[in-house]
């Protein structure tokens, strides 16, 4: 089996847990907020792990042995991961500013959200395909264990960002099959983004540590600005900020051990 095609049958797995988070819409109402802070927290912490054990120790080690300065190759490529969804987000306070309507804020809020979960995938989806593609170099830390996890714990916080998007959807009248429709919606990205990264990684092999640290600077992008405040708005913070470390320590352990 080519490299594409399993960073297509892995980003297919994330696409499936997005489809998951999104179902829930037809069994409840209302999700306890505590539990999904606590699955935000956990998300948290795996994406960390992923992002340095992952994307990019690899990133800086395979730039070392194609005769490039890996903390030169590691700073561009997770500056320019995180300006793609910093530019994502701007671009979606400009819509804000201009749609300003009150009748209409509460459901803007919801357009913001799936167009940001949506972007951001898109570079998640190519973490992953990534991953797959640099294993035909044989790199130290550049396992089909490793890449396999990394799906995993991507397709961990694509759950509640499936529920994030159609719960609130349905609280704004939408049809419990609307709502499930473009919860999970913004997950099919994934898999294409990842058959992409895949590709992309295959013909340039000094393009492979940009991209790994690129991807690693959009995961923790999505961290610092989505997963950890979000998960800290419970009135149980320190709770939560022990499900972010349990999180990046089940993730270490998994990376180190596998």
């Amino acid at each position: 089996m080519n490299y594409p095609i399993m960073a297509l049958i892995a980003t297919t797995f994330t696409w499936f847990i997005t489809l998951l988070g999104a179902s829930i819409v037809f069994f409840f109402k209302k999700i306890n907020k505590s539990v999904m802070d606590a699955i935000l927290g956990f998300a948290a912490g795996v994406m960390i792990a992923a992002a340095f054990f992952s994307l990019l120790a690899p990133s800086i080690e395979m730039a070392n042995n194609l005769n490039l300065t890996g903390w030169i190759v590691a700073s561009v490529g997770v500056l320019l991961g995180a300006i793609l969804l910093f530019v994502g987000d701007k671009v979606f306070d400009k819509i804000e500013e201009k749609r300003n309507d009150k009748k209409t804020s509460s459901l803007k809020r919801c357009l913001m959200l799936i167009f940001s979960i949506t972007l951001h995938n898109i570079p998640e989806g190519m973490a992953i395909g990534v991953a797959f593609g640099s294993l035909k170099y044989g790199l130290d830390g550049a396992t089909f264990s490793t890449a396999c996890m990394l799906a995993f714990g991507i397709g961990l916080q694509n759950f509640p960002e499936g529920m994030a998007i159609s719960l609130p959807l349905r609280r704004e009248g939408f049809s419990r099959k609307k709502a499930f429709f473009y919860g999970q919606l913004s997950g099919i990205v994934e898999p294409i983004s990842g058959f992409i990264g895949a590709i992309v990684v295959l013909k340039s092999r000094m393009l492979l540590p940009y991209l790994l640290a690129f991807a690693a600077g959009a995961m923790i992008y999505v961290v610092v600005e989505e997963l950890i405040p979000e998960s800290q708005t419970n009135k149980k913070k320190d709770f939560m900020a022990f499900c972010t470390l349990i999180g990046f320590v089940i993730m270490m352990i998994m990376d180190l051990s596998l």
